[in-house]
């Protein structure tokens, strides 16, 4: 998957415990959102991930306001992850900001893609998001299959409905392993197949689908995701 980075319509500092977050907003281009979408990024590309800018691109168009939060260690410049504690604090303070900067008023729905969607399903509980999407969930370790991180996944599917957007090629998991790993803690989360892709949604050499329907699948997953919840209806979806 490959899409250039859109400009967003403003970028706010944001405060917190481990240093100036930053976060990068997506305004609808009229009206007011019928709902937002906050998303963290991986440990690699950031807030510039093919994906991530996807959304950001696509989704305002539809409704749906995007925030991507960047967090302190990459606006530091830091080429390694902060640990986990960290990057949970930072991201419930961000969450807490943008919110009293009025960022999802009407509904909030919280994600993000590989390790930005760990810490928002570590911090469900704490953040009471209306709806999670994961892209590109680590489900595994590679060189330790036998472990995972599902329960993360299924105690953010007890706070609310949780969607995995997952590629078939993941070396962290495919979408059947999310699904059944998580039923083994007891919950149901949607998990969105994005065929012959790998963790970083990019195409086999076998893949029968074409970047843009790579990208389709990812925009309508998300929006369903976030949308359904509140009746998935309205003046805004005709955008």
């Amino acid at each position: 998957m490959t899409r250039k980075t859109p400009a967003p319509t403003r970028v706010d500092d944001i405060p917190t415990s481990h240093g100036p977050a930053r976060a990068h907003i997506f305004a609808v281009p009229r009206g007011v959102p019928r709902a937002s979408l906050i998303l963290g990024h991986g440990a690699g590309a950031g807030v510039a991930s093919p994906d991530l800018s996807t959304l950001a691109a696509a989704l305002p168009e539809r409704g749906i306001e995007v925030v991507l939060a960047e967090q302190p260690w990459k606006v530091a410049g830091k080429p390694v992850a902060a640990p986990a504690a960290q990057l949970d604090a930072a991201w419930v303070q961000i969450v807490a900001a943008l919110r009293r900067s009025g960022v999802g008023l009407r509904r909030l729905a919280l994600g993000g893609r590989s390790t930005g969607a760990r810490v928002a399903c570590r911090t469900a509980g704490l953040t009471k998001p209306a709806a999670v999407v994961c892209l590109a969930y680590p489900l595994i370790r590679p060189k330790h299959p036998e472990r995972d991180r599902a329960g993360e996944l299924a105690a953010a599917a007890a706070v609310a409905p949780a969607t995995v957007i997952q590629g078939t090629e993941d070396r962290y998991g495919g979408p059947a392993d999310v699904a059944v790993r998580v039923a083994a803690h007891g919950q149901r989360v949607l998990t969105v197949a994005v065929p012959a892709a790998d963790h970083s949604f990019h195409l086999s050499s076998h893949a029968a689908l074409t970047d843009w329907e790579t990208r389709a699948i990812v925009v309508e997953s998300a929006q369903r995701a976030v949308l359904r919840p509140a009746g998935n209806s309205g003046p805004l979806l005709e955008r």
